[in-house]
């Protein structure tokens, strides 16, 4: 347990106090945990970029409509999953957290907002994605509609009813499919009419990269998780067994990237970024092993890892538009 000496700092309420439209409108944000907003955002721009180098057109207005479903679904699993975690007595219990990246918003914790008010923002959320979902079904047909449910299934069952699949050792595969092939291989879809072999290979790195972002986040919060019943894969593998699991994510990206550019999906220079992006990775995988006996070293690592996801979908943004030209 850390100390309140070392205690990495909580939202402050004074910051989030007042009923002004503004400060409604801030405390609302900020509970969604908008740090981890591109985990949503770069998995649509690189599914675009794939269906606008099949398609050769790009249609604004399907693009922001996907972007706005997709984050929506993503900010209120984020924020069912806080209401999810202090029900079941996590975060309450966890001393451990490096805000603002683990342990959750801790806004139910430190009194910011009532659970059923986060319940009532979650549940908000994931209606305006399902009205952005029907004018995307309304324009695109009945196919949208499969991504769109399963990406909302996946957002509640990952933190909420009797499955709780962050709590099965099931959360890194949730969000590699819900933030990594489903949105890449939908927008794809949306801008192409398309899904290829291709477009599948293309979207396992995004999903890769975004599953390393849960798996270390979850590495400060193991005492909780653990004595609460929360069975994450760190919790199962122990430190050394995280670590493992990390660098194996990441050679995943790595070999799909250099299959993709093997069957001339991408320019020659694709892998370059991602290989160099293993030093990181395995500087992360050191931090890891040690835990939180070095708790500025686990910051900087589950820095480094959104980073590499940030610098990792982008990279491949622009291979994709580069193969175009």
């Amino acid at each position: 347990m850390a100390s309140q000496a070392v205690r990495v700092a909580s939202p402050r309420p004074a910051d989030f106090a007042g009923d002004s439209p503004g400060q409604t409108a801030r405390r609302l944000f900020h509970a969604t945990r908008p740090k981890f907003f591109p985990a949503s955002i770069l998995p649509i721009l690189a599914g675009t970029a794939w269906g606008v180098q099949v398609s050769g057109n790009f249609d604004i207005a399907i693009f922001l409509l996907a972007l706005l479903a997709t984050v929506c679904v993503h900010a209120g699993a984020n924020v069912l999953n806080d209401v999810g975690d202090d029900s079941a007595g996590t975060d309450r219990q966890n001393e451990d957290w490096i805000y603002p990246y683990t342990g959750g918003s801790r806004f139910i914790q430190t009194g910011i907002m009532a659970a059923a008010g986060m319940a009532r923002l979650g549940i908000s959320l994931l209606t305006v994605a399902a009205i952005a979902g029907l004018s995307l079904l309304l324009a695109k047909g009945p196919l949208i509609l499969l991504f769109g449910l399963a990406g909302v299934a996946l957002a509640v069952l990952y933190s909420l009813g009797p499955m709780r699949l962050s709590a099965i050792g099931l959360g890194e595969a949730t969000v590699g499919i819900a933030f990594g092939i489903l949105p890449v291989t939908g927008a794809a879809w949306l801008q192409s009419n398309a899904i290829d072999a291709g477009l599948l290979l293309f979207s396992l790195p995004v999903s890769a990269w975004v599953a390393a972002i849960l798996l270390i986040n979850e590495v400060p919060d193991i005492d909780a998780d653990g004595a609460t019943g929360k069975k994450t894969l760190p919790v199962r593998l122990g430190l050394n067994g995280t670590a493992a699991l990390f660098i194996c994510i990441h050679v995943v990206a790595v070999a799909a990237v250099l299959l993709l550019t093997l069957m001339g999906s991408l320019p020659l220079a694709a892998p370059l970024l991602p290989l160099g992006l293993l030093w990181l990775a395995a500087r992360s995988a050191a931090a890891i092993r040690s835990g939180l006996q070095d708790r500025s070293g686990m910051q900087r690592a589950i820095e480094a890892t959104l980073g590499i996801h940030a610098a990792g979908s982008l990279w491949l943004c622009g291979c994709v538009l580069f193969a175009t030209s």
